[in-house]
């Protein structure tokens, strides 16, 4: 049985007590330079309470951190990335993200967080894919919803597009991270859900960039 199962509501609190503790320091430290000692020192726990919640150390600590972070990164979108309903939660939507991200500035602790454990190893991997699986699934829902009420054209792939809308986002975020300014991530997400929006009234949109046939 895992450590995490056999918790009494008291070690869980414990537990949850270091992840969010760690989370801070690394919003302001960066992962590298956050030592367990820090982490004792704002948490008011001993190292080997640490290590008894997470035998393998700063690298399983770490990874929980990651955890708690990329959950927050779905829950600070909330209640508008569930509630995809109408253009104006769309624009609330679009709004959120923006300042969540204005907020974060260059410390994104899930993106220093993911490179700090490595990018490339299963643990970080399947992390960052079950973020992204339920980010994209959220936004299909509200697409969809959409193509239902006739605001956003059906002949478009609705996993495509959120897919789309993930992208448009991240890589808002990433020149966000270097210059410290939104105005990327705002640029891309206006064009976005202005192109997304138009479909629904004039469909040749959707031929954008295809291909034609040479014949």
């Amino acid at each position: 049985m895992s450590v995490t199962k056999a918790l009494t509501p008291k070690g869980a609190a414990t537990r949850q007590r270091i992840i969010e503790g760690t989370s801070a320091e690394v919003r302001e430290r960066g992962a590298a330079a956050t030592t367990l000692d820090d982490v004792c020192a704002r948490t008011s726990v001993s190292k080997s309470q640490i290590f008894h919640y997470f035998p393998g150390g700063k690298e399983e600590l770490l990874l929980a951190v990651a955890a708690y972070e990329a959950d927050r990164v779905l829950f600070d979108q909330e209640p508008y990335l569930s509630s995809l309903t109408s253009w104006d939660a769309w624009q609330a939507w679009r709004d959120q993200v923006v300042r969540r991200y204005r907020k974060l500035g260059v410390h994104c602790p899930l993106g220093v967080l993911i490179t700090e454990l490595g990018r490339k190893t299963p643990a970080a991997q399947a992390l960052t894919g079950q973020l992204l699986e339920q980010w994209q699934d959220r936004l299909r829902v509200g697409v969809v919803t959409m193509q239902s009420a006739g605001e956003i054209s059906p002949e478009l792939d609705a996993d495509q597009v959120a897919a789309s809308l993930i992208a448009a986002v991240q890589g808002g975020v990433a020149v966000l991270l270097s210059t410290g300014k939104s105005d990327h991530l705002e640029a891309a997400l206006d064009t976005s859900l202005a192109l997304l929006r138009a479909t629904g009234g004039y469909p040749e949109l959707l031929h954008v960039g295809a291909s034609e046939d040479p014949t």
